[in-house]
């Protein structure tokens, strides 16, 4: 099997729209990463998220503990002022709705099933290195890759920007996993949204719409889930 690349970061967000934790080494499951977004706050049966309320990026959530598969470990929850509750506590509820201004309900799905929808149209989303390296001399910028919001971020041999989307259809074995690479990813205003600060930059998501027909980064669908862990090897599958 040909090496076509390294695998860079693992991102998790338990809490959707919430910024997230890097992994050195995690389960791949079914629906993608294990616990990606499986916390959720709802308005009124919809989710809530940093497209309603960009401050939500300014608050990061982790697990506290193993991958366990009957349940989740305790969601721990940083504010951008350091202070810390569990996702379990009524000072959660209690903080995001003050944030939101308005009621909010909270919704937790099970370790073996997170549903589309909570993790948008497919179960991965990767970016290269290379396109976010060439995102920075197009913007004249520093551009944190966090701000995509990706579950992996890779660093592909070719080392030439956008050379991602040229995989769509190709299946890929990282660590004892199997991923296929569907399609582009077309952004939306979040990707303003500095994860470091919650400062809004418009130049981002306009450089991406003007110059990459409003696509950055790549969906993937597991087809056999396994073990990825920092530093795999990328093989394409024959």
């Amino acid at each position: 099997m040909e090496q076509i690349g390294t695998l860079s970061v693992i991102m998790r967000h338990p809490v959707k729209s919430l910024s997230g934790e890097q992994v050195n080494s995690t389960k791949l499951m079914a629906y993608g990463v294990y616990g990606d977004r499986s916390h959720a706050l709802l308005e009124e049966g919809r989710y809530h998220t940093a497209t309603q309320n960009s401050k939500m990026v300014g608050y990061s959530a982790a697990f506290d503990g193993e991958e366990p598969l009957e349940q989740y470990p305790r969601v721990l929850i940083t504010a951008p002022d350091g202070r810390t509750f569990y996702w379990d506590e009524d000072t959660c509820l209690d903080e995001f709705q003050i944030l939101a201004g308005k009621p909010l309900k909270k919704e937790v799905y099970s370790p073996s099933l997170v549903p589309l929808g909570a993790i948008e149209e497919e179960h991965l989303l990767i970016v290269n290195e290379a396109s976010v390296k060439a995102l920075e001399k197009e913007t004249g910028k520093t551009i944190d890759w966090r701000r995509f919001r990706p579950n992996l971020v890779v660093s592909l041999k070719d080392d030439i920007p956008f050379s991602e989307e040229h995989l769509a259809g190709i299946k890929l074995a990282i660590g004892s996993a199997e991923v296929e690479i569907v399609k582009p990813c077309e952004r939306c205003s979040i990707i303003n949204i500095d994860p470091s600060s919650t400062a809004i930059d418009p130049l981002v998501l306009k450089t991406v719409y003007q110059k990459h027909g409003n696509k950055f980064g790549m969906y993937a669908a597991v087809r056999k889930p396994g073990v990825i862990t920092v530093g795999d090897k990328i093989l394409v599958l024959e």
